[in-house]
């Protein structure tokens, strides 16, 4: 697996996300997924795969309601396993569970698509290393070609044990209410590049990667905000190689007039669709 989830990238981190019921999605996450608990109250659980590392945290608030349709917010966060046997041993999985799932070939990469109970999506996939990548004018070809799942299968015949413990969050994937002013905000503010298009759909990276964060519109241009204690994204982070870097970007955002705040060891800020995003270091 290539170092674009390392320094010098800034790459997203950890994932936070509402969830109806923690006891059931934390079955599911861990039966169907593969994910170990790192920490665990009564309405939250920190999940991981290396037994240090925090990839997802799962909450129930108090008041939680279904996930909305419409909105803006999570589209898919992104499991990035390290090789394509891992692919290979991750898809016999879910074949035995009968858990429902997809599947395409992106050309850059190879990805299985689930969705958790409580609606939440979750693509699982392996990278093609970057030398089988083809560029053209600064932007890398991706496309949603059908899998072949034959191939992949016959890749390796090792039992399933869970999540291999050097598993990454690979990138996240937001629908966003106003495509121009999210590139603006991810491009402008937070320094990533645009590398690729797609219809109503921007995908943006750092370091030469495929795409670090994906942004749509495809629930409806100016789809509001979904409340704050319903099923979907709380936050996610965003990981800088060091303090200066990050407080390059915190004056980036202030001059396109986004708000940065201070909280504890982190800062905090809202893309143009209300998406949450810390920044840490």
């Amino acid at each position: 697996m290539e170092n674009y989830h390392g320094k010098p990238n800034t790459f997203v981190g950890q994932v936070n996300i509402n969830v109806t019921n923690l006891d059931s999605a934390l079955a599911f996450y861990q039966d169907v997924i593969g994910f170990q608990i790192l920490q665990q109250t009564d309405r939250k659980a920190v999940l991981t795969t290396d037994g240090k590392t925090a990839l997802l945290t799962l909450e129930q608030p108090i008041d939680v309601t279904p996930k909305e349709g419409r909105t803006s917010g999570l589209y898919h966060f992104a499991l990035l396993l390290p090789t394509r046997a891992d692919l290979s041993v991750f898809l016999r999985h879910l074949l035995q569970t009968g858990y429902r799932f997809g599947a395409s070939d992106h050309l850059v990469s190879e990805a299985l698509y689930i969705t958790d109970p409580d609606g939440n999506g979750i693509e699982v996939y392996r990278d093609r290393p970057s030398s089988e990548w083809t560029w053209s004018n600064e932007e890398v070809s991706m496309a949603t070609d059908p899998l072949d799942g034959e191939s992949l299968l016959a890749e390796s015949d090792s039992e399933w044990s869970g999540l291999p413990a050097d598993t990454v969050m690979g990138h996240i994937h937001l629908h966003v209410s106003d495509l121009q002013k999210a590139e603006e905000f991810y491009v402008k503010g937070l320094g990533f590049t645009v590398v690729s298009h797609y219809p109503q759909a921007v995908f943006i990276a750092t370091g030469g990667y495929h795409h670090h964060i994906a942004l749509n519109t495809w629930q409806g241009a100016g789809a509001p905000a979904p409340k704050k204690n319903s099923v979907g994204l709380n936050w996610y982070t965003l990981v800088f190689p060091n303090e200066e870097a990050r407080g390059q970007v915190m004056e980036q955002l202030q001059e396109i007039g986004a708000s940065v705040m201070a909280e504890g060891d982190f800062f905090v800020t809202e893309d143009p669709s209300g998406n949450t995003i810390r920044l840490v270091v």
